[in-house]
């Protein structure tokens, strides 16, 4: 099983080269399904046949899905939902309309993504090409796993305890529905789906990441930030995809401006994302309809590469003794030291750079141990801890 995703800026084409790459693995016999997370689709109109909610045969080996994440929000979320709107009639909201807030910010984006995770349990196919929606919410939904995570360890056993001894007095003297354990139980399963997708998605022997981006200043600027986070969140990033890049020829015509700005941001992309991989597309002289153009954008971005291969693999985190402490080492490239926020609260660190914020349990080698100091080098953070106090458990 392989699971391709692709992220990028809105409008920089990663849903034609999520196709493409569909394309090509169905042709190499690999049973392929490209699967849209993005609430306004454009996969039909890439392939120029209709789809559906569900996998729709598009060629050999090739099926392509876009996810209605409004069903998917029910099924997953469907008891909630029910409950939360009991307690509204309760509280007697009537200015608004129950759907808009039974859906947190987010979820349906979450529920989206667990249907990969659905595919990927049933192993019908061989790869799961995954085209998601526009960088910023692709990095919330990405980061949920963290959040849940927390959730799961820390809050939802106490509020589950909480409940079942409220649940009768709360009804008999006010009338509050306190959740029920079938209500309890969805947002358990729920929870242990997203840590389960969360394993899957961090794997990088079954999963990578890549980065579609254009030529230009402001959406090269929007990719680094994505792989500083996407680095943060510990997700491998195995290539970078320039797609629509003008050809020699538009040098010596109207578009010689815009050959030359991305010459320049072309170096610039070489440089900031090395050693990745990066496949290179041209700017095609018609629109990217349909399997025959999907192909040449293929031929294009994987001349001489299996888009099915590992294309990079590099270590995110990694733990090394130095002394008689430790020292966590993670890649957090383009981050400036002034973004970089770290707490430790026992035995959980949390690390914010910009917006995003990562809360990790320490793993073994390091609970019990006090944070001492950082210091950020390169694009990478070494956070150096301490000695055990006497009264923590030894290491086993």
């Amino acid at each position: 099983m392989r699971i391709i995703v692709y992220t990028g800026k809105g409008g920089v084409g990663k849903t034609s080269v999520a196709a493409a790459t569909g394309v090509v693995l169905a042709a190499r016999g690999r049973r392929t399904l490209v699967v849209s997370t993005d609430a306004a689709h454009s996969l039909a109109d890439s392939f120029d046949r209709p789809l559906s909610p569900e996998p729709v045969a598009v060629a050999d080996n090739l099926w392509g899905q876009e996810i209605d994440s409004l069903r998917e929000a029910e099924r997953s979320w469907g008891a909630v939902q029910r409950w939360l709107g009991r307690v509204m009639q309760w509280a007697q909201v009537s200015d608004l309309s129950s759907e808009e807030v039974l859906v947190f910010p987010g979820f349906e984006e979450l529920f989206s993504l667990l249907r990969v995770l659905e595919h990927a349990r049933s192993r019908r196919f061989d790869a799961l090409v995954v085209d998601c929606a526009p960088t910023g919410e692709t990095l919330r939904l990405l980061g949920y796993p963290n959040v849940i995570r927390w959730w799961l360890n820390r809050v939802f056993p106490f509020q589950r305890r909480v409940a079942r001894v409220v649940r009768p007095i709360a009804r008999a003297a006010t009338g509050l529905e306190v959740p029920s354990e079938e209500v309890l139980d969805s947002v358990d399963h729920l929870f242990c789906q997203v840590e389960e997708m969360n394993r899957l998605l961090l794997d990088p022997a079954v999963t990578s990441v890549r980065i579609v981006l254009n030529p230009e200043k402001m959406v090269l600027a929007e990719a680094r930030r994505s792989f500083t986070y996407l680095n943060l969140f510990g997700f491998n990033t195995d290539a970078v995809v320039v797609n629509r890049v003008l050809p020699e020829e538009a040098a010596a015509g109207y578009f010689s401006g815009w050959r030359s700005i991305q010459a320049r941001c072309e170096e610039e992309i070489g440089a900031a994302f090395s050693p990745l991989p990066l496949l290179r597309v041209p700017w095609m002289e018609t629109e990217v309809v349909g399997l025959a153009m999907l192909r040449r954008v293929a031929e294009a971005a994987f001349a001489g590469l299996d888009p099915d291969e590992v294309l990079y693999r590099g270590r995110v985190e990694e733990v090394r003794r130095e002394g008689s402490g430790y020292v966590l080492d993670l890649a957090i490239p383009f981050a400036a030291r002034d973004d970089i926020q770290l707490n430790q609260r026992g035995d959980e660190l949390t690390l914010q750079v910009g917006p995003f914020k990562r809360k990790t349990l320490l793993p073994r080698a390091l609970t019990g141990r006090p944070v001492q100091g950082a210091r950020f080098v390169d694009g990478r953070l070494q956070i150096r801890f301490g000695e055990r106090s006497k009264n923590t458990v030894k290491e086993g």
